[in-house]
């Protein structure tokens, strides 16, 4: 319960509450009495305070003909309520409705300025809006026949004044009438064709194919990214008057007049007249014209015509020197020659730009393969032809139609597989180019080598067909294309002709061995393509298929070694068990391969096992003969892990090494000798964590080996043996090169090793030493006695030739 003080009481009830009065009125019982021994803050506060202004503001509530009492230590304020419901509501102000406004300068400043990027694509704006009146055209036509009366082809001619910056593009479809010409350019965002594509389908006639490209309403306003000004000339077919629309870039306002110079008639069919903006009148240059044209509207249904300087050579006659003439006035008898030189006459004449065709298009069964590489070539600027092609079209949920090709050869630098944007596919909307930025959006980034195009009418692009916005329909359309990449690849794979498959595995096998890592979802499809080195085929890769034909009947694992080079990897004491039993085991020498495998664990139900790792189980284990050596080695195993310490995790009895006396094992969760290697390569690498990941390794004996059994034989003889003690440290060091680690100290490891020599090599080939004895002679002292006289004998060094 809540209770209030006088004074906060008497404040509401002479304020009316004005306080409360944006708060909801909640209907208060006659139960509820104020205490202050539950007060819980100011949502109490104002929870009570909604109540009583209720109470005390509306002079009905809900509960009928009842009184309510409350009583604040004395104070006691009576009401009586209605049921009163409907009077409630009808009391509520009524809404006003209100539309929205837009200041049209600004918009069209945002329209022009924000909402493309690229300038360029002015051209291909327009070219749209010509195409779809020559088709609104063709359409109406087979209902109207006389719109055609006129006898003009269906065409877009585009011609470029240099000097003045003008740029004009002219079209014989549709036109549009004084009222359509108002509509469509003068109301910004409606779309004359959106709004007669709306028309076809709710007519009982439309057909369900249509070439008609806009879709907005603001392509045309991107000609004022390059102009100042505008003007379109217009003649629709079932109007007799021609008009003109005016309008400038920043304006509000544009003018509409009527026609009336006989020059500029048309006899249907629509004029625009671009007046471009000082720094962009490079685009009235009719090369850079062509360019964009060859770029964006090269696959347009309609013929496109650009106004270009020709020029064809002749023979024309030279003017004779007169000197040169009296020279040779003097022969009467010789036979005059007329002197002519070669000129290029110019002229200007109408030139068709986009002569290619939309391969795409046609039925896949009528294309020979020399018109789909002719297409590659042309398109991709390419001069080999491509390894494989794919022509196919998606119907159902999605609709679009492609060629994919695998190049033959991978770009200069190979470094599209570090980019996942390289213009490789080309994407198009009703043939009409949109981008070559999407290839990460619909292909991953391993399969980036893929060139192609893709038509699609279902794409999700924004406004200014720039961005290819996230959506269901993406997703669809990737994993279509992935797949049927695969099936390309596999193509390649299962030709005959062995070379083609590994010239395609030299140029892009890192990509596939990227997609291992990337694509988990695809593990089934990449598999199959991969090519590996083994022991058994160093010359020449292998599939994972043909290893596993070649697999040992009691063998259960794909075995494999990562190494810097075969020759590296031939040589690994890891291999010399294997190598008995006659295990096929694959040699991973690229830098990717190691986490390309980790990545794919298994391969038809065989997982793969590194054979450099510890735990490793060839299937012969003799548990006898294990708990036999154990007992005689097993102390020694103690002694070498004692002298050792924390440079290993454990001594432990090899069952891989036939010939070596020991090997250096990595754990079973860390890193790899080799991917050991790498880490440290990495420039950008942490080195922080190299100590963690290197994990556990394990130091492995062979017992059969000599080295060994003498070990065996110090330790139970003489275990503080300082020249046994320096054997295990270097046996030690050995095993860790030849196991593929680097030596932490290389520079103590050679003193080891000149050490070891130095004792081996001790006087081994020094040639014996002779002392000479020369005949004594025989002296008097002075006493008279005989002496014999002293002989000096020459040090000799060992095998000198003295």
């Amino acid at each position: 319960m809540h209770r209030l003080s006088r004074n906060s009481v008497s404040a509401i009830v002479r304020n009316g509450g004005v306080r409360y009065r944006n708060l909801a009125a909640v209907p208060l019982s006659s139960s509820n009495v104020i205490n202050d021994s539950d007060r819980q803050g100011d949502s109490n506060l104002v929870q009570f305070s909604t109540r009583l202004f209720s109470a005390l503001t509306t002079g009905r509530h809900t509960l009928s003909d009842s009184k309510a009492q409350l009583n604040f230590n004395g104070l006691v304020i009576g009401s009586r309520f209605e049921s009163t419901v409907a009077a409630s509501e009808s009391s509520d102000p009524p809404a006003e409705k209100f539309e929205y406004q837009a200041e049209v300068s600004r918009l069209m400043d945002l329209i022009v300025h924000s909402l493309y990027s690229n300038k360029d694509v002015f051209l291909r704006e327009l070219i749209s809006n010509a195409s779809d009146a020559l088709d609104k055209l063709r359409f109406l036509s087979v209902t109207e026949p006389g719109l055609l009366n006129d006898g003009l082809d269906l065409d877009i001619r585009v011609q470029s004044d240099k000097d003045n910056g003008i740029v004009t593009i002219t079209d014989s479809g549709i036109g549009m009438t004084k009222q359509e010409l108002v509509d469509c350019l003068g109301t910004i965002a409606q779309s004359g064709t959106a709004k007669f594509l709306k028309a076809l389908k709710d007519s009982k006639d439309a057909g369900s194919d249509n070439n008609l490209i806009g879709q907005f309403g603001v392509g045309f306003y991107s000609a004022f990214l390059v102009s100042d000004k505008v003007v379109v000339s217009t003649k629709s077919p079932k109007s007799d008057k021609q008009y003109v629309w005016e309008g400038e870039a920043n304006a509000s306002s544009y003018l509409v007049r009527e026609e009336t110079d006989p020059e500029k008639m048309l006899p249907r069919g629509t004029r625009l007249t671009l007046y471009l903006k000082r720094d962009d009148k490079g685009f009235a240059h009719p090369e850079r014209i062509e360019k964009l044209l060859k770029n964006y509207s090269q696959f347009v249904s309609f013929p496109i015509y650009t106004w270009k300087e020709k020029g064809f050579t002749k023979e024309v006659e030279v003017d004779e020197d007169p000197a040169e003439a009296k020279k040779d006035g003097g022969d009467e008898n010789a036979e005059k020659k007329k002197k002519t030189k070669t000129v290029v006459e110019r002229y200007w004449d109408w030139e068709l730009t986009n002569e290619t065709k939309p391969i795409w298009l046609r039925n896949p069964k009528e294309v020979s393969t020399d018109e789909y590489n002719e297409f590659y070539k042309m398109t991709f600027n390419e001069y080999l032809e491509p390894l494989a092609s794919s022509h196919f079209t998606t119907e159902g949920e999605v609709e679009f139609r492609s060629v994919l090709y695998v190049p033959a050869i991978a770009p200069m630098g190979k470094d599209d597989i570090t980019n996942p944007k390289t213009k490789n596919i080309r994407l198009y909307v009703k043939r009409v180019f949109i981008s070559d930025d999407f290839d990460g959006e619909l292909f991953p980034r391993y399969l980036s080598f893929v060139k192609g195009v893709v038509d699609s009418n279902d794409l999700p692009l924004n406004v200014s067909r720039e961005i290819l916005q996230e959506s269901r329909i993406v997703r669809i359309m990737k994993k279509r294309l992935v797949r049927k990449a695969f099936d390309m690849i596999l193509g390649i794979s299962m030709s005959e002709n062995r070379e083609d498959y590994e010239k395609f595995w030299e140029n892009f096998g890192k990509h596939l061995k990227l997609g291992c890592i990337e694509d988990r979802e695809n593990h089934k499809r990449i598999a199959p393509l991969l090519r590996f080195f083994s022991s058994q085929s160093e010359d020449y890769v292998i599939s994972l298929d043909e290893y596993v034909e070649n697999m040992q009947p009691e063998q259960k694992d794909i075995y494999y070694i990562a190494a810097d080079s075969v020759t590296s990897a031939r040589s690994t004491p890891f291999l010399e068990k294997l190598t008995e039993k006659k295990y096929e085991v694959l040699y991973l020498v690229d830098p990717i391969d190691e986490v390309a495998i980790q990545n794919l664990k298994s391969y038809k139900e065989k997982n793969f096992v590194d054979i450099s790792k510890e735990d490793l189980d060839l299937g012969d284990k003799n548990e006898e003969k294990e708990k036999e050596v154990k007992q005689e080695f097993g102390q020694t195993c103690d002694w070498i892990k004692k002298r050792l310490g924390d440079k290993v995790a454990s001594v432990q009895i090899s069952s891989r090494l036939s010939t070596s006396p020991c090997v250096l094992v990595s754990g079973k969760f860390g890193w790899s000798a080799n991917m050991e290697r790498l880490m440290k390569a990495q420039s950008l690498g942490d080195t922080s964590s190299l100590d963690y990941m290197r994990g556990r390794r394990v130091f492995e004996i062979n017992p059969e080996h000599q080295i060994i059994k003498d070990l065996n034989d110090a330790y139970r003889n003489s275990p503080n043996d300082e020249e046994a003690l320096r054997s295990i440290d270097l046996l030690y060091n050995t095993a860790l090169i030849s196991s593929g680690f680097t030596p932490e100290n290389p520079a103590e490891l050679g003193g080891k090793i000149y050490e070891m020599m130095g004792m081996a090599l001790s006087g081994k080939w020094a040639a014996p030493v002779y002392e000479v004895q020369e005949p004594s002679q025989t002296v008097r002292s002075e006493s008279g006695e005989s002496v014999e006289a002293a002989q000096l004998v020459e040090p000799t060094e060992a095998g000198s030739q003295k």
